[in-house]
């Protein structure tokens, strides 16, 4: 396959995992790996390991932008992703003890109707009120809220990043800026953790494709986090809602299109 396709085929994936994970925390593997898979043939071990590396740096520096913009709560963040990787490997266990357990869609159905909610109710929590939450209070409800996004995550293999949005904007009463760039700071860390682990059992990846993923998927994470740190709270809800609601009909395509 030339060059030219695969640089054409990664960018309208990097364009989509990129917009996602900067507009909503989305992690970049619901979009770039049913695409990699369907349109390049690369075998489906190694494309979930090619998007993980993308969404490293994309949620690496969409969380820089968040950060700067005040818009991330690094402490509570910190709680959530110990409690989600811990129960992550609790969930991987379970699920090996159940044959045939599993929830392929998962995670496209959630990003639809996550997007559904932000058109239909938009958040709209001021830091205000969540400066009124006590600190053991929002302690517990990280590692509660981290624990069930981590243990459902390695049972059902899918539907972290947008479990994460969900329970910060609906049980932990976040805004949505600073829901996202506290879902993108815990992804860039598990998402580095996922990478290295596919890299180191399956080997190599495709250079060019791995290349073209992450350079396009940051480049976009970064336009999209700049943008959402910019907007108004009620304009990025619909955004969000919009954005989400697309691309979760767009993989189902892709997965439908596979079958």
């Amino acid at each position: 396959m030339s060059l030219l396709i695969k640089g054409i085929v990664c960018f309208i994936a990097g364009l989509g995992a990129g917009l996602g994970t900067g507009f909503a925390g989305m992690s970049a593997a619901a979009v770039i790996s049913p695409v990699l898979i369907t349109f390049l043939g690369i075998p489906a071990y190694e494309a979930v390991g090619i998007a993980l590396a993308s969404d490293v740096l994309a949620s690496a520096v969409s969380a820089y932008t968040y950060g700067k913009n005040k818009n991330l709560d690094i402490r509570n963040g910190l709680v959530m992703m110990g409690a989600v990787l811990l129960f992550t490997l609790a969930g991987s266990w379970a699920a090996s003890r159940v044959p045939n357990t599993t929830m392929g869609s998962f995670s496209v159905f959630m990003t639809m109707l996550l997007g559904i909610r932000f058109l239909v109710r938009p958040v709209m929590t001021t830091k205000e009120a969540m400066a009124k939450v006590s600190v053991r209070k929002r302690v517990f409800q990280s590692l509660v809220s981290g624990s069930a996004v981590g243990f459902i995550c390695g049972f059902v293999g899918a539907g972290g990043g947008m479990m994460m949005l969900l329970l910060l904007t609906s049980v932990l009463g976040y805004e949505l800026k600073t829901a996202v760039g506290t879902s993108v700071f815990i992804m860039a860390f598990t998402a580095l953790t996922g990478a290295l682990s596919h890299f180191a059992i399956g080997g190599a990846p495709d250079l060019w494709c791995l290349v073209f993923c992450v350079v396009f998927t940051l480049l976009w994470a970064r336009i999209a986090a700049l943008f959402a740190n910019r907007a108004e709270p009620k304009v990025l809800n619909r955004v969000v809602g919009c954005i989400l609601l697309v691309l979760g009909m767009a993989v189902l395509s892709v997965r439908f299109f596979v079958r």
